[in-house]
């Protein structure tokens, strides 16, 4: 079910708004109902990984005998010390 709402903006928040809404080829309300619905979602979600991300997963490979935390801070000395 859908209801109306009224919202008091700025006049150049509602202009730059509709733009983006514009350019983007969605209505201002969908843009904040899209808006809404983000911010107010549980956070039990799965977030997506976006494909470059996942096309990075497994890049780096290190033995199981490695321990990652030491080497890093083997790192940071070495870049600032």
């Amino acid at each position: 079910m859908e209801t109306k709402l009224t919202l008091r903006l700025k006049k150049n928040v509602i202009d730059r708004a509709k733009r983006y809404a514009n350019d983007h080829e969605t209505s201002l309300s969908k843009l904040i109902e899209n808006y809404l619905s983000a911010i107010t979602m549980e956070s039990k979600a799965v977030m997506k990984i976006s494909p470059l991300v996942q096309s990075l997963s497994g890049v780096i490979q290190l033995s199981k005998d490695e321990d990652t935390k030491v080497k890093y801070h083997e790192h940071l000395n070495e870049k600032y010390l």
